[in-house]
């Protein structure tokens, strides 16, 4: 029958906690890995070291790297946010100071055309509305 089992509800949860566990020390590996070799204050010959500690004695070696480093990580992690968030606000700056005139400085242009008598004012008229409807 269906119904029964061998295996008792009890060796579920201890398997399920072990596979969640499981993946969170993956996690974890890949974390330390990823700030090991991101890391600008280590030479190679530190990452080298640091990788084969873990590598050979994974447990000890990712909880020491955790207690020596643990506060370095964070603030690699803000470095990265800082700089990621810098560059995106002077790539925006960028695109929108590079990506030709704006709407108002096309309007203002026309409007300095109209005033020195280059264009006339359903010209001008005629050429906003195409600005601004653009």
């Amino acid at each position: 029958m269906l119904a029964t089992t061998t295996y008792p509800l009890l060796d579920i949860f201890l398997t399920m906690l072990w596979f969640f566990l499981f993946f969170a020390w993956i996690w974890l590996l890949i974390v330390v890995f990823g700030d090991i070799f991101r890391s600008r204050d280590l030479s190679g010959w530190a990452k080298g070291l640091w990788t084969f500690f873990v590598i050979i004695v994974p447990w000890v070696g990712v909880l020491v790297y955790l207690i020596a480093r643990g506060s370095k990580m964070h603030e690699h992690q803000v470095q990265a946010a800082q700089a990621q968030d810098q560059a995106f606000r002077q790539y925006v700056q960028e695109v929108s100071s590079s990506s030709g005139d704006g709407t108002a400085d096309q309007v203002a242009k026309l409007a300095d055309l109209r005033d020195k008598g280059v264009i006339s004012e359903p010209e001008f008229q005629q050429e906003k509305a195409k600005v601004l409807g653009s």
